[in-house]
């Protein structure tokens, strides 16, 4: 090897996919796990941007080779700890955050499946702060994203409608 010559390592997956997340040359697709279970939704508090602090369905990025549904049942188990089975897409929206120059920060296309709880109980990992069965009065007092928030009102009926602070009465 010359002077100049580097070896080195080739990425891993985890390092590609988290370099590829911010500023990403193209959308990336990602999958989210709806569960419900006594009643309640399983939620995850974000970590990470652009979603970081709110609380939303578990999921994350699609891995190549991956199916929609393999997904789904990785990343909810790697996120909350609790096996799901995955079945039919239920709900899909997209993500386009950018910085203060324009550039696109993050770009995803998400697609939320149903799934079936198997078992397990909520325990924070991967990117989530927090993991837990949101009861429809909770969900209510949560910072929940706008996604979340309206794929559980508008088609499971749980949970309120989130009103504009503008569109709110004055009190007093």
């Amino acid at each position: 090897m010359g002077e100049n010559d580097r070896m080195t390592r080739p990425l891993d997956d985890e390092n590609r996919q988290s370099q590829a997340a911010e500023y990403p040359d193209a959308p990336q697709v990602a999958v989210g796990a709806v569960v419900f279970h006594r009643g309640r939704v399983l939620l995850v508090r974000r970590s990470n941007s652009p979603a970081k602090d709110q609380w939303a369905i578990p999921g994350g990025r699609v891995n190549l080779g991956e199916s929609l549904r393999q997904a789904a049942e990785r990343e909810t188990r790697e996120e909350t700890g609790v096996r799901v089975a995955a079945k039919d897409p239920v709900f899909t929206f997209e993500v386009i955050d950018r910085d203060c120059q324009g550039k696109v920060r993050f770009h995803y296309l998400i697609v939320d499946l149903e799934a079936d709880f198997k078992e397990g109980r909520p325990t924070p990992g991967d990117d989530a702060t927090d993991a837990a069965w949101i009861s429809p009065a909770e969900l209510d007092a949560l910072s929940v994203s706008a996604a979340t928030r309206s794929l559980l009102h508008e088609r499971y009926g749980f949970g309120a409608p989130k009103v504009p602070d503008a569109l709110r009465p004055a009190s007093g």
